[in-house]
């Protein structure tokens, strides 16, 4: 179910197949004239040891859930069916293995570590309701487990902050339209239009204002397509703190800028005239304005991408090569794509780059929309990785890789084609120099990276995540964003929040911040950090002393502690910031890689807020941290839903260690102010949304690395430039002669749906 929508269409997995006749035999048949040659070459060894990081099978998941069932000693309900006085899975993923355990088995020729899995239960069939986190071990047969919920969070998890379950949002739905609507007649009829299928409805969160509540507002729209602009000024707000369903109830109603006890209450004030009616025009089902059919008939066909000798790179199991690059890559149910063991040129860069947390911050004057800060990892970020579309979503023509997990549910599901792996030509030169001086020659390297992308459907908005390697060793995480603004209902003083974007409609202003965890290992485990920027200095001129001149000059520093290495978004920061190695490059230099931050966030909460400290890693542009097993996250899932007792605070992180060269951890927040305008129905666009971070090689080498890049052109006006032994883009009319022949689009994303 989407995590935000009780009332809405329910997507199931999705089915995307595509053939290419000229790719590898992985991905379809391959044309004689245009096969497929090598560019890499596969150790099997690392291929089979990057397993060690590996989500999940469908196979391993049954066995968890089995052996749980039988083990456990307490009944389990199906959390598809559960209700909040039940016992349930609420989700099941891979345990990654303690980093030094890892690295031994890595590096050191100790023993693979035993596979295990994370479960964590939501007990509220105890006497003491509870969430509870084990670890269930040895895969694929599990013979133990253990309860590590103290060990992680320092004590027990109290129920009230377990993520909101789909069944949750459909008993809710239910208790709305069985005991609160029908109390409002003439109104919902009258206004509404309400006949029990017209309405959707949108969950906010947090859920009330101190630790132990559990009070929701839902904010109606009419039910069409593209419903998030579609606000009927109706807001309910339903305390669901109660175990027992019988005993919910509606706290406050809201409609068009007032405040009512309950719907009855409301149903008087509509009766007797008291009641200042705004009746919105009745939507089409396609929503008319809200829409995504092109309002274009199709003309000439977009320009596609392929590859003439087939993928430059390889993809089996969780691993990947390309060229001088290798990594291992997976999807956390809670907090999506990852990386683990990144290498270039064989050389660890970095132990692991994870998406930690999406945040959203909105403002507005209705209810729903004042108190919303979507915590996305409580939903799943992992989990709603959507199916992605040949041609649109990725190219034609990429590696497209199915994704399993176990969430609100015994029973594994499998988003295909749910992440993607392909070389883009990004269209500019990576490096390039034309010389008329002198000399007569040109050089220059096509800018061709290697891209890891999955697509998260949250709600209303999309976001696209990118990992991306580039020919120099640099490595870039990006985030898109796109998808339907959420809105209010627009009433008295709305523009102060935002801009009209239809009739009835507030683009409603909010904040975007994205947390990132990355664990670079600089030339070995033992890194420190070092920031080195410039400042102007006035010298006398050594030709002519009665001169002054203003000179730039490099400044150096060490950051010794935490408390220096933790930099708030508006502070100054230094613009060149690195992991140092403790070894050399031949110039002396220390080997490092350069942190270089692409963000344009808003404001931070006010830390004065008393539930801020439950998002203090967006404090931080930038915070590096020990490395340390007992601080693997920024943030819980257990935070959305209790954010006033947070279950993991990161500003308790930063407590002024000494960060020199010790294994060191870099959280990284980029971030954007949308105030959403015209422009952004009836969707957001990806041009200008994007942040994101670099990590760039700094001394870390002699020399750039993509010099030894097989795609490397050079010729001087002496030579035969025209000749393929010369320039290989002179080649590419023979080489390139392949063209791939489509076979048919088919898509099965909207099989086995069903509607609430």
């Amino acid at each position: 179910m989407n995590p935000r929508l009780p009332h809405v269409l329910l997507v199931g997995a999705a089915m995307i197949i595509f053939i290419l006749s000229c790719m590898l035999l992985s991905r379809g048949r391959q044309s004689a004239s245009c096969k497929s040659q090598p560019h890499n070459t596969e150790k099997t060894g690392s291929r089979s040891q990057s397993l060690v990081f590996a989500d999940l099978s469908p196979e391993e998941m049954v066995q968890v859930v089995r052996y749980l069932q039988e083990n456990l000693g307490v009944p389990l309900v199906d959390a598809s069916r559960a209700l909040p006085s039940d016992n349930c899975i609420s989700s099941v993923d891979v345990q990654v293995p303690a980093k030094a355990e890892v690295l031994w088995f890595l590096d050191g020729g100790g023993p693979r570590p035993a596979r295990e899995a994370l479960a964590v239960l939501y007990l509220g069939n105890q006497p003491d309701p509870n969430i509870t986190e084990y670890v269930v071990g040895p895969l694929p047969t599990p013979t133990y487990h253990w309860d590590v919920t103290v060990q992680k969070y320092g004590g027990k998890v109290p129920y009230h902050r377990r993520p909101t379950l789909a069944v949750e949002y459909k008993q809710i739905a239910g208790f709305l339209r069985s005991q609160v609507f029908p109390t409002a007649p003439s109104f919902m009829h009258q206004v509404i239009e309400y006949d029990e299928t017209n309405l959707a409805s949108l969950t906010t969160a947090p859920r009330g204002f101190q630790s132990g509540d559990r009070s929701t507002w839902f904010v109606l729209f009419q039910n069409v397509s593209g419903f998030f602009l579609h606000p009927l000024g109706l807001e309910v707000l339903v305390d669901h703190s109660s175990l027992d369903i019988s005993q919910w109830a509606v706290s406050r109603v809201f409609y068009n800028g007032q405040y009512y006890r309950d719907m009855a209450q409301l149903e008087s004030a509509y009766v007797q005239g008291r009641l200042g009616v705004e009746k919105v025009k009745k939507a089409a089902w396609d929503g008319d304005f809200s829409s995504m059919q092109p309002r274009a008939p199709p003309a000439a066909v977009f320009p596609v991408q392929y590859e003439p000798q087939g993928p430059r790179y390889s993809v089996r199991n969780n691993h990947v090569l390309f060229q001088a690059w290798s990594f291992a890559f997976g999807m956390s149910v809670n907090t999506g794509m990852r990386l683990f063991d990144i290498r270039y040129r064989g050389e660890r860069i970095a132990y692991e780059i994870s998406v930690q947390e999406a945040l959203s911050v909105y403002g507005s004057n209705c209810p729903g929309g004042m108190s919303t800060r979507y915590m996305d990892g409580s939903f799943g970020i992992g989990r709603f990785s959507s199916p992605l579309v040949r041609g649109v979503d990725c190219p034609y023509s990429a590696t497209y890789v199915d994704v399993h997990y176990l969430a609100q549910s015994q029973v594994s599901r499998t988003s295909k084609n749910a992440l993607c792996v392909f070389e883009q030509n990004l269209g500019s030169p990576l490096r390039r120099h034309y010389s008329n001086l002198q000399s007569f020659y040109y050089g220059g390297l096509v800018n061709s990276a290697l891209i890891v992308r999955s697509i998260a459907a949250l709600g209303n908005y999309d976001y696209v995540w990118d990992f991306i390697f580039y020919q120099n060793g640099a490595i870039e995480a990006k985030v898109q964003a796109t998808g339907y603004v959420s809105s209010s209902f627009l009433h008295g003083d709305g523009l102060r929040y935002g801009n009209r974007v239809w009739e009835h409609t507030l683009g409603t202003i909010h904040t975007h911040f994205i947390n990132y965890k990355v664990d670079l290992d600089v030339g070995g485990v033992k890194n420190s950090l070092v920031a080195h920027d410039m400042a102007f200095e006035m010298a006398r001129a050594p030709w002519s002393p009665e001169l002054q001149i203003e000179r730039p000059r490099l400044t150096k520093k060490v950051l010794d502690t935490e408390d220096q290495a933790a930099f708030r978004h508006q502070s100054k920061m230094p613009r060149y910031i690195y992991f140092a190695a403790d070894s050399k490059n031949k110039w002396g230099h220390q080997r490092g890689y350069r942190i270089q931050i692409i963000s344009f966030a808003g404001e931070h909460m006010p830390e004065t807020s008393s539930m801020e400290k439950a998002i203090s890693w967006a404090r931080y542009k930038l915070a590096v941290t020990r490395r340390k097993e007992e601080e693997p996250t920024s943030t819980s899932i257990y935070n959305q839903n209790d954010p006033w007792m947070p279950t993991v605070a990161f500003a308790d992180f930063i407590n002024n260690e000494t960060i020199t060269n010790e294994d060191l951890v870099a959280w990284i927040t980029a971030g954007f102010l949308h105030i959403p305008h015209s422009e952004d129905i009836p969707n957001t666009v990806t041009v200008g949304n994007s942040v994101g971070f670099l990590l760039r090689p700094y001394n870390y080498y002699d020399l750039d690395p993509s010099i030894y890049s097989h795609d490397g052109v050079f010729f001087t006006s002496e030579q035969d430039f025209t000749a393929c032994e010369i320039n290989s883009v002179a080649c590419l009319p023979k080489r390139a002669s392949c063209l791939p022949n489509f076979p048919p689009f088919t898509y099965d994303g909207f099989q086995n749906t069903s509607r609430l």
